[in-house]
């Protein structure tokens, strides 16, 4: 990255800071943790697709699975050099593991679920022959197209993995909804659908009050009120004088914490950002290097001041590379647009959200405590 375009950077991310703590309006950092959870995004460049991202946040430690999952997911960077050679040996590779660890695969599911993971290793075994057929043909298209199934099997695979909820949210907040687990919201928008994917298994509280504001039909008729520069659009502030949720049953505001869970820790860290705790070197788990990233506003001295308002992330990833911004570690991620990224394009301010539901993962949200 040239010197111009690192200052176009820093000015524009800069100014991102300021405008999304204007007019907005998330008790402790658990230092205590003495295991650690191996890293689990892969090194290198940054990640730039949601759906990879949310693949590697899940809490499992299946090596052979990963193996298999990094090796399709470097196809794509591969095609962009047309360099097909390697497109060929990463096929190779994801063949080569899921061949000779069967065994480790299915170990790490539970025995009630192994009957469909054998099944979706069998479609896997098919479709890597398959990919390898149109990889050799030099089908750029296909090659794609077979990739992104085969991911998404992978995924599948990866979430059976997946045993209970991997730590305890902190008492303090028994009084919010949270999400032990991972909700998939379908947003009619006057410019089109968009579909996000809310992850629960790293910002459970943040994820969960979410998932509760769109099954009570908060955000239903809301307008994006603030679209900077195309690298931010942000809705959730409620008609009349309040800028968040009140709750009906408590009449209270509700604010929720900032929740940052980073890599190699096994819960999140809570109300400090990382540049607090001298942690801002660190990569989240769910970082700000996808375009739809979505995240919670809040005031810019409130750590726990957020409460409905929320923003999608539009800005270029080559300029925002993950653990280099200013914007990771400071702001809760809580999931990605898996879907509509073309609409996400279209929107701006006074662009409604015409409804917003849950089409998966609502039997996943714990109800607070009274």
């Amino acid at each position: 990255m040239n010197t111009c375009k690192r200052l176009l950077k820093t000015a524009i991310l800069g100014l991102l800071l300021i405008t999304l703590s204007i007019g907005i309006s998330a008790a402790w950092w658990n230092g205590g943790m003495t295991t650690t959870r191996q890293s689990r995004l892969p090194q290198g460049d940054p990640i730039t697709d949601g759906r990879a991202l949310l693949r590697y946040a899940l809490p499992i430690e299946n090596e052979p699975v990963r193996k298999i999952q990094s090796s399709l997911e470097d196809i794509s960077n591969r095609l962009r050099g047309k360099r097909w050679t390697s497109v060929v040996s990463d096929i190779g590779t994801a063949s080569r593991v899921l061949s000779i660890n069967k065994p480790k695969l299915l170990a790490s599911v539970p025995e009630s679920k192994q009957p469909e993971a054998e099944e979706i290793i069998a479609i896997l075994d098919q479709g890597i022959i398959d990919i390898k057929e149109v990889a050799e043909a030099k089908d750029g298209e296909q090659v794609l197209e077979q990739r992104a199934k085969l991911l998404t099997l992978v995924g599948q695979l990866e979430q059976l993995m997946v045993v209970g909820f991997p730590f305890e949210v902190p008492s303090d907040f028994s009084n919010l909804p949270q999400l032990k687990g991972r909700a998939t919201i379908d947003m009619e928008t006057n410019k089109g659908s968009l579909t996000l994917v809310v992850d629960g298994y790293s910002a459970p509280v943040t994820a969960g009050n979410f998932v509760d504001l769109v099954q009570r039909g908060f955000y239903d008729g809301l307008e994006f009120i603030r679209s900077e520069q195309s690298y931010v659009l942000q809705a959730g502030d409620p008609p009349g004088p309040e800028v968040g949720f009140i709750d009906p049953d408590s009449g209270k505001y509700r604010n929720i914490p900032l929740e940052i869970l980073v890599q190699g820790d096994n819960e999140p860290i809570y109300s400090f950002t990382l540049e607090e705790i001298g942690r801002f070197r660190e990569l989240p788990v769910l970082p700000f290097s996808a375009y739809g990233a979505v995240a919670m506003a809040r005031p810019e001295a409130e750590n726990d001041g957020a409460s409905s308002q929320f923003f999608f992330f539009l800005f270029q990833p080559e300029l925002t590379p993950a653990g280099v911004n200013l914007l990771d570690g400071r702001y809760t991620v809580f999931g990605y647009v898996v879907a509509g990224k073309k609409v996400l394009e279209e929107l701006n301010k006074g662009d409604k959200i015409i409804s917003a539901k849950v089409v998966a993962g609502f039997e996943n949200i714990v109800e607070p405590e009274a």
